[in-house]
């Protein structure tokens, strides 16, 4: 089992709890274990950038974190909810009160616009001010004068910012970002981090950031790095693996 040094902290207020997560997958070739013992710890307010090479585990337990993907074995508590204890129903309307998530892919909608993209989980959520926090969602990320736009018509820039608005939009919990610039250009990409961060310190929002860029990672508050389905000491270097 691969400890977080977080968890042994008791006066911490943890956002996110995983102990001794697994997440073993079947393959034609056999069973592929996929995160081998995880325990991870993400304080309230707290940013968090997990690192690692492609196949690693790390989108694997943002999505578990995500309630997105059903860990094989171990607890996952967020927000004081014991995933074990929610359906999909239950895990669904987790995600719409507590996460905003961000895909490197923005995952937006093709035939709605940016409006509605963005007011989409609000007025899921019975919203009747959707829109006009919508509204003010995307003015807060430099798109007032594109709302009308469908994403199609913006930019891999402009789409992520849609895709930022979307998720800070009903002032979550945590905000889950996997690459959010992985299909960016050098300078785009460091626009929307800046976004990012910027969005982040002034909600007070707990972020786990999933990306491969150490300099990406280092923004944050902690560092930790992943390798074959393990959570390594803070401290410990991916080459002397």
């Amino acid at each position: 089992m691969n400890a977080d040094p977080a968890t042994a902290d008791p006066t911490r207020k943890d956002l996110v709890t995983l102990s001794g997560v697994t997440l073993t997958l079947e393959s034609a070739a056999g069973p592929v274990e996929i995160l081998r013992g995880v325990d991870f710890a993400l304080a309230r307010g707290e940013a968090v950038g997990i690192v690692g090479p492609s196949g690693s585990g790390k989108s694997s337990m943002m999505s578990i974190i995500a309630g997105l993907e059903k860990p094989t074995g171990g607890t996952v508590v967020v927000a004081g909810k014991d995933f074990a204890t929610l359906d999909e129903d239950g895990l669904a309307l987790f995600r719409r009160h507590h996460m905003g998530i961000v895909f490197q892919s923005f995952h937006l909608i093709p035939t709605m616009t940016a409006l509605e993209n963005v007011a989409m989980p609000l007025e899921l959520a019975g919203a009747r001010d959707a829109f006009d926090q919508a509204r003010d969602a995307l003015a807060g990320v430099g798109l007032a004068t594109r709302t009308g736009h469908y994403p199609a018509q913006l930019s891999g820039g402009e789409q992520q910012r849609v895709a930022l608005a979307r998720a800070f939009v009903g002032d979550p919990d945590l905000i889950l970002a996997d690459e959010p610039t992985g299909n960016l250009d050098g300078d785009t990409g460091r626009a929307i981090v800046e976004t990012l961060f910027g969005i982040r310190a002034q909600r007070h929002t707990a972020l786990l950031l999933i990306t491969h860029e150490e300099r990406l990672a280092s923004q944050c508050d902690r560092v930790m790095r992943m390798a074959d389905g393990l959570l390594l000491p803070e401290a410990t270097s991916l080459a002397a693996q």
